[in-house]
């Protein structure tokens, strides 16, 4: 019987991953719950030492002497505590703080409410263990990638099973792009870990920037192994990602390294990103350089920095302005986040043309605002096309 014991607890701590250890103190806690509700006094605080191996189990009151009632409570605890003037008088040699075990002498075995007391918390006991288990398991990937596999879509949520737990995949971090079928096997981010009402809850990301990160340290061996470092990272996930890299050794160019031969590192992140465009810079701890180098592939012409405000005014020649600004402001707002400065880009025009340039600000939202000059200019335009449409009309 002990053997069968010993081997059932065993099969448990494979099938739910535990320690011998958890196993057997939940033994414990349900063995001192069981002879409690059968012949459990009052004021005996039960302590159940179980022996995996034997089967054999023995009971014990615990108390802990006291020297008198706390300041924070009127009395002491009578189930786990005894007052010290009581107890020296039979044991001369007792001090406050020693334990005593006083051992109790259970039946050859117990009736059925409390074998069933002792299943449910056993059920129990097992079941926070286990979720215990895997909150430590998850909270210690936060930041990681992590591979899984789409168990169903419901509504706009994705669930993905991680084999011990199921994560989910909320909108906000889903590429909107991305369409995620049952069965499919993805690749993300641990994001968030958290105990809810049902047990661990895993977030996963396929929008942060830490997949970027992750995916060039696992491409790019300098990177690995610290030759290289990825200094900063802005990403539209499913559009475009810039990353700034800077080599701490002298013979290694940190943007070949990142590229790889003919482009095969490179290119192994964007086919992880699903098609995500890559954009490499050197970094700098020069600000301007560092941001004319974040513009990029727009040439800049000079560059004013407001150190306090953190803002820097760039001046870009008008054949590279649209091309700074990028498609629906995206280069230059990739380019702040970067950097972590506020952009304005400012418009040289050619020499004989209107000297008052036009001029779009990056904020560090990433919101792109036009100035009023821009703004008056679409609304004459808007002004003249209403007319024309009302002479057409009178016709």
């Amino acid at each position: 019987m002990s053997s069968q014991i010993y081997q059932a607890i065993q099969q448990i701590c494979e099938e739910k991953n535990l320690q011998m250890e958890q196993v057997v103190s939940t033994i414990e806690a349900a063995l001192a719950a069981a002879y409690r509700k059968d012949f459990g006094e009052k004021n005996e605080n039960i302590k159940v030492e179980f022996e995996p191996k034997t089967g054999k189990f023995r009971v014990f009151d615990i108390k802990t002497i006291v020297e008198g009632p706390a300041e924070d409570k009127e009395e002491i605890n009578p189930r786990s505590e005894i007052l010290l003037s009581e107890y020296i008088k039979d044991h001369p040699d007792a001090k406050t703080g020693d334990e005593i075990k006083t051992e109790l002498f259970p039946p050859a075995e117990f009736g059925r409410m409390a074998a069933q007391t002792a299943k449910q918390v056993v059920i129990q006991r097992l079941r926070e263990a286990e979720r215990e288990m895997i909150f430590n398991e998850y909270k210690g990937k936060e930041g990681e990638i992590i591979v899984g596999t789409v168990q169903r879509v419901e509504g706009r949520l994705v669930l993905v099973n991680l084999g011990s737990v199921t994560a989910i995949v909320p909108p906000s971090e889903q590429i909107q792009r991305e369409r995620y079928d049952s069965g499919q096997r993805i690749k993300a981010v641990v994001n968030s870990v958290s105990i809810g009402p049902r047990g661990p809850e895993v977030v996963l990301s396929r929008t942060s920037p830490e997949m970027v990160r992750k995916f060039f340290a696992i491409e790019v061996p300098e990177i690995a192994n610290g030759a290289v470092e990825l200094k900063a990272v802005a990403r539209e996930a499913g559009e475009r990602s810039k990353i700034a890299v800077k080599a701490m050794e002298e013979s290694i160019d940190p943007i070949g390294a990142c590229v790889g031969q003919r482009g095969s590192r490179v290119q192994t992140v964007i086919s992880e990103l699903g098609g995500e465009k890559i954009d490499i810079i050197e970094y700098s701890d020069d600000p301007i350089e560092f941001i004319t180098n974040a513009l990029a592939p727009a040439k800049v012409l000079s560059i004013k920095l407001n150190e306090e405000a953190k803002e820097a005014s760039v001046e870009v020649d008008s054949a590279q302005f649209s091309l700074a600004i990028g498609r629906g402001g995206q280069n230059v707002r990739l380019a702040s986040k970067l950097t972590g400065w506020k952009i304005s880009l400012i418009e040289k025009k050619p020499e004989g043309m209107e000297e008052e340039p036009k001029e779009k600000i990056e904020t560090t939202e990433g919101e792109a605002v036009e100035t009023e000059e821009a703004i008056k200019e679409k609304a004459m335009e808007k002004k003249v096309e209403v007319e024309e449409n009302e002479e057409k009309k009178e016709k």
